[in-house]
Parts: structure tokens; sequence; C-alpha cells
């Protein structure tokens, strides 16, 4: 934003303000242009309201189009990734810039209207969140930097490209986390753009510090010595340069003369060995990533012709004998199954509009304390549905008791979640383990035997449940439900359940699922002779 500079005209009027009888006919002559340089003062002061008014009208202009687009369909327009980061980043940063500018001589009510509204408005966490799940969106699906700032997403209706702001403000937030390997990316894509000609109030110098060092904590002293370079053919004063400068090249010569000495060669370096700044690493998370991106899946096509497709009575139970649910084998060890059309439109949309007053940060529970927490691995929002609150609660609870044989009274509520961009919940077991005596204690109804998972929403990109251990991946489908069991017969955890949901790329993931515990069940599950029966 510009800033503007008011002149005041008190003084000039009181420089002028003579006595009329002593005044000679010379001196009327130089009231003449004092007064002309009162109205040329005055004219600059109007020319600086106008040019206030105008970059106000800019914006609004600019929002009004973007916002009458948005709230046309806010869950496709929030589904695009840079448009939910961009909305976090303009709230939180930009309407701050609009608001001081506003607050020169404008009415009170708008700036009224402002501070009221601003308790709504996200903070520097929720911006930082919107980054953090752009640059989690980056590597789970292997997107490159000028894919997501040109916005070129498919499957999508709006296109949102982001500026040498916004791929700054994206670096900034890795090097906060030390993430020097997404620095770099992003701080790369923030001078390609500066390079090809992009207005911005990013200075380059200020891109190629936070470059070259992200470069150099990675090991390349080489780039990060011709960054400090290009960087200093600008700002030749700039100290930390001229200090890196000096340092990188000590740096260098002894490295050289380090592998000289030694005679050996610098290795190349993958491209997973230059992640240093994302931390190790570990295998099961490779698998996930790859899972998500819908590499990897594991099954023969034997055991996938075993995979059936049926209609089911729920063993003749007496409302599913004339109208049988429609049943898909997902997968055979653990067993999968899917259910389709078990879920109306209505149903969903109420239990989405009871949900959404209520949706919170989801929690997980903390083994060691048996309570409810949050976790950075668990991305999400939640709400907790009981059946009193409205009967088609109610139904849906009697439907899963019905469907899976298994007395509900002992589960949990209808928890509702909603994955936005990005969210997600990495690789997790949903019972209790061994060394987890206290996971469900305070409930008293034992450990989580089953899970029933409702898929409420269509997601255009990513958001599938995935099974790290033995490879399935279930893609979410609108108005169906999966169901598998997280305890054997005997009680003993089935340790292939291990799943996770993987982060939305595109869309708005809506789920509500019912963890079914053990008491209750004894006379419906019992156990046989051995640990898994």
């Amino acid at each position: 934003m510009n800033k503007v500079y008011l002149v005041s005209g008190h003084s000039l009027i009181a420089d002028a303000h003579l006595n009329l009888c002593s005044i000679l006919a010379g001196h009327m002559t130089d009231l003449l242009y004092t007064e002309k340089d009162l109205v040329t003062s005055l004219k600059d002061y109007i020319k600086a309201e106008e040019s206030k008014l105008e970059q106000v009208k800019q914006w609004a202009e600019k929002l009004d189009a973007l916002t009458a687009t948005a709230t046309q369909d806010p869950e496709g327009f929030l589904g695009h990734p840079v448009n939910a980061f961009k909305l976090m980043k303009r709230l939180n940063t930009e309407w701050g810039e609009v608001e001081d500018l506003v607050l020169k001589d404008m009415s009170d009510g708008f700036i009224s209207n402002l501070t009221i509204q601003r308790q709504y408005f996200p903070n520097d966490e929720d911006q930082t969140g919107a980054a953090k799940a752009l640059l989690r969106l980056q590597d789970t699906y292997q997107l490159d930097t000028q894919t997501i700032s040109s916005g070129d997403l498919p499957g999508l209706p709006f296109k949102s490209t982001m500026t040498v702001e916004d791929c700054f403000e994206l670096g900034k937030t890795a090097y906060s986390d030390a993430d020097y390997y997404h620095t770099e990316l992003w701080m790369s894509q923030a001078l390609k753009q500066l390079d090809e000609g992009e207005e911005s109030s990013v200075e380059i110098v200020t891109v190629l510090d936070y470059l070259s060092y992200s470069v150099y904590q990675q090991g390349e002293l080489e780039i990060a010595l011709d960054h400090t370079k290009r960087l200093l053919s600008v700002d030749p004063e700039h100290q930390r340069a001229l200090g890196n400068l000096k340092y990188f090249d000590y740096q260098l010569a002894k490295q050289k003369k380090a592998e000289k000495e030694q005679s050996v060669k610098e290795e190349s370096k993958t491209e997973q060995e230059k992640t240093v700044g994302k931390g190790e690493y570990l295998p099961e998370k490779r698998k996930y990533e790859q899972l998500c991106r819908g590499q990897g899946v594991r099954m023969s096509p034997r055991r996938q012709r075993r995979l059936l497709c049926r209609y089911y009575n729920s063993n003749r139970h007496p409302f599913y004998i004339i109208g049988p649910v429609k049943q898909e084998d997902e997968w055979d060890r653990p067993r999968i199954i899917r259910y389709h059309d078990i879920i109306t439109e209505k149903e969903m949309e109420k239990v989405k509009e009871l949900a959404k007053p209520r949706l919170r940060r989801a929690t997980v529970h903390d083994p060691q304390t048996g309570k409810l927490t949050t976790a950075q691995y668990r991305v999400s929002k939640s709400a907790w549905l009981a059946a009193y609150e409205h009967p088609v609660v109610d139904r849906i609870n009697q439907r899963i008791e019905d469907i899976t044989g298994l007395d509900v009274k002992t589960a949990e509520e209808l928890q509702v979640a909603n994955y936005g961009v990005g969210g997600q919940y990495e690789p997790h077991f949903d019972f209790g383990r061994k060394d987890e005596p206290d996971a469900f204690k305070e409930l008293g109804t034992g450990n989580r035997i089953a899970t029933w998972l409702f898929y409420m929403s269509d997601v255009a990109a990513g958001g599938a449940t995935v099974f790290t251990e033995v490879g399935a991946a279930v893609k979410p489908m609108k108005g169906t439900a999966v169901f598998w069991y997280n305890l054997f017969p005997s009680g003993e955890g089935d340790y292939s359940t291990r799943h996770a949901a993987c982060p939305v790329l595109l869309g708005n993931k809506w789920v509500s699922n019912k963890w079914i515990h053990e008491r209750g069940q004894e006379f419906r599950r019992p156990c046989g002779l051995t640990e898994a029966d």
C-alpha cells in the first residue's frame, strides 16, 4: 500500500495572516502566490485522498468479484489449496494493511465494523497452518512449485495463481521450521517470478538472502556462493552477504582441499538425500505417501478375483430380507467391506448441519493419560453427535447395529469429521495396544472392536483411507461406508488394520465414524480357540 502523506494548511495560512493595512502593493502580490500555494497544497491533499480511495476501491472491486465467484460454490472454491492459503493470508495480513490505509481519516463506521469482525479472522497460527498444508500436499502428491504457483491443478473450475509474496511466505514458513529443503523450493520460485518481471513488495535481495542460506544448510556451497554473489551485485553493501561470501569461499576451499587429499569424489546426491530439512523419512511415511498417490497397492490377481460384490441381508434380518444392502469386498486380510447407498443425501446433510456449529480441532487419545488431546499428525475438525439429539442420528446408529450385528449401546457417539485442503490423519491404530492399558479406561467399555466409517462427500483428489501394513487404499465415495474389525475375536489387536487418512488435495472431505467397543459383544462375536479366532 502506498503511504499517504498529508500537508497541513494551517501553518501556511498562519504565515499569510498579516495586517492588510500595513501591506504594500508588492506584498499583495506575494499573498496571491501564497494563496496559490495554498490551493496547490489543498489539491495535493485531495489527490492524496483520492489516491487512497482509489486503492480502497480497487481492493473492494477485486474482492467483490472474488467473493461473488467463491460464494457460488464455497466448498469447491476452498477445495483448491491455493485458494484456502490465500484466504488465510488475505484475512490475516492484507486486510490489516487495508485497515491501516482506511484509518487515515476514513469513516469510523468501517473501522468499527472491521474491529468487530476481526475477532473472527484467522491469526498467525492459522495462516502458518494453511502454509504447512500446502507444503504437506506438495510432498505427498509430489507437486512441483511451478504447478502450485501457477494454479494448474487438474479437476477444478477455479484457477488461483500465487504471487511473489505468496511464494515468499511459504518459504519463510518452512524456514521458521528449519525446513531448508522447502525454503529453497519456494524462495527459488519467488526468485523465478521476480526474474520474469512480476512486480512485488518483496525485494530480490531478501529472497536471495534466504535462498543462499537455505542452500548452504543443505551442503550446496557452490550454489550458495553463486546466490550470494548475485545478491552483492544488487546490493554491494549488504553486510551479512559480505560476511557470508568470505565464509562460503573459505568453506568451499576447505572442502575441495579435503576432497583432493583424500581422493574422494563427492557422491551425487539423490533428491531424498537432499531433503535434510524435512527430517528423516521413515519407511512407513514413504509407504503412506505412495499409497496416497495410488502407488504400491499390493494384491495379486488371484486374490483380487476373490473380492466379490453381493446383496447382503444381514443374516436374514427382517428389515433387509426385502431390501438387502449392496456389499463389496475392498480387501481380504484384514477384511474391509464397503456398503453402497447406505446413507441418504438428506441424512448426510442433516448430520453435517448438526455438526457444523460444533466443529473443533480433532483430538486423539493420549496413550499415557487416556485423555483426548490434539496432535500434529491429525489435521481435521470434528464434532460428536449423540443418538438422542436427532432421529437421524438414532436411525443411523440402529442401521449400523442391524448390518454389523454388533451392539452399539457401548459404542462411542457418532463422530463427524471435516478434512479441508491438506487435512489428514497420519498412520495410526483405532484400538488401544497392550502398552496402552488406559487408552479407553474412562469409557469402561473395553477396547475398540470395530470401526464403521461413512463417506459423506466425494473428493476431487486425495483423501483416500489407506492401510499401510497391507497396501490397501479405499477411495472416498459419497453415500458409502466401510467397515472392519480392529480386534480378533480373541480380543487381540489386528495390527494389519493400521491406517491413515490421506491429505485432501482438491475438494472437501466429510466423514462420520462409529467406534464400536467390546462390551456387549460377548455373545454377538464370541472368541475362538486360538489368538486369531
